[in-house]
């Protein structure tokens, strides 16, 4: 049966930097703000659509399409990053 290959099994495969405690802090919060902004955002442009008539064009279906793909993003991607920045490491496992 094949062996399943680990990073330790390659040096040098993810190298790595050490990086000082309040970088860690300063990303995290960039980021935390940002994923607010861009839930908030992308929430409040997704609303507007959908109760104004005015705004319900072919064209806008698009930029709805994008609103929401930024939506999802912010809500998935954001929480796991700002946590992995508090705790200065990945902290989601291997399948994570």
């Amino acid at each position: 049966a094949p062996q399943k290959m680990t990073v330790q099994d390659v040096p040098h495969a993810f190298p790595t930097v050490d990086v000082p405690d309040h970088a860690h802090y300063t990303i995290g919060v960039v980021i935390l703000i940002v994923g607010i902004t861009g839930t908030l955002g992308n929430f409040l442009v997704f609303y507007a659509f959908c109760r104004s008539r005015s705004l319900q064009t072919p064209a806008n279906v698009f930029i709805i399409n994008l609103a929401i793909s930024d939506f999802l993003m912010s809500i998935t991607q954001s929480p796991v990053f700002f946590t992995s920045s508090l705790y200065k490491h990945w902290i989601f496992g291997e399948k994570g």
